[in-house]
């Protein structure tokens, strides 16, 4: 559970979902990876509080992350598609620009998870690091790919960004 216990004190870890998809931006294909990455966060005790679509377009999703991490100060960013080989596909990018330091261990077990099921789960580009206060992990866009994703590294995910924020002294190991 993504919470930090401090006697009766329970503090929630927000969440932002960005999905990138220019045909889901244009209203053309059903977001489907989004509310699939929302829903399982929250299952997992995260506060889900923002939640868009932009285009693969590096300056818009530069734009959300930096909105997301410098305004509304949410603990972690999940970003749902643009991170395969399309010509479009600048997800990496984009989080790699904006993040102050990269966390390369997360994008890899992922990778490694996915390969146990699909040998084409190396072409992941997806990126992870942080700015400021807020972890960034790219996820795929197919749904399927979303939750192999996300069930590799959620269990940890709570930990390191109780880290991050200085609360683990207060918390412990999850």
């Amino acid at each position: 559970m993504a919470d930090c216990r401090s006697g009766s004190d329970v503090k929630k870890i927000t969440a932002a979902v960005i999905t990138v998809s220019d045909k889901g931006y244009e209203g053309k294909r059903e977001d489907l990876g989004g509310p699939l990455t929302a829903k399982i966060l929250e299952e997992h005790g995260y506060e889900v509080v923002y939640h868009t679509i932009v285009p693969d377009e590096q300056m818009m999703i530069e734009e959300e992350l930096k909105k997301c991490a410098d305004e509304l100060r949410i603990d972690l960013v999940a970003t749902t598609g643009g991170t395969g080989f399309s010509l479009r596909d600048v997800t990496p990018e984009a989080t790699i620009a904006v993040c102050d330091r990269m966390a390369p261990g997360i994008a890899e077990a992922m990778r490694m998870e996915s390969y146990k099921i699909t040998k084409k789960a190396m072409l992941s580009r997806a990126a992870s690091g942080i700015r400021w206060q807020t972890l960034i992990i790219n996820l795929p866009g197919s749904p399927k790919a979303v939750r192999e994703n996300l069930e590799a590294v959620l269990p940890t995910l709570a930990h390191g960004i109780e880290i991050l924020k200085g609360d683990a002294g207060e918390c412990g190991s999850l």
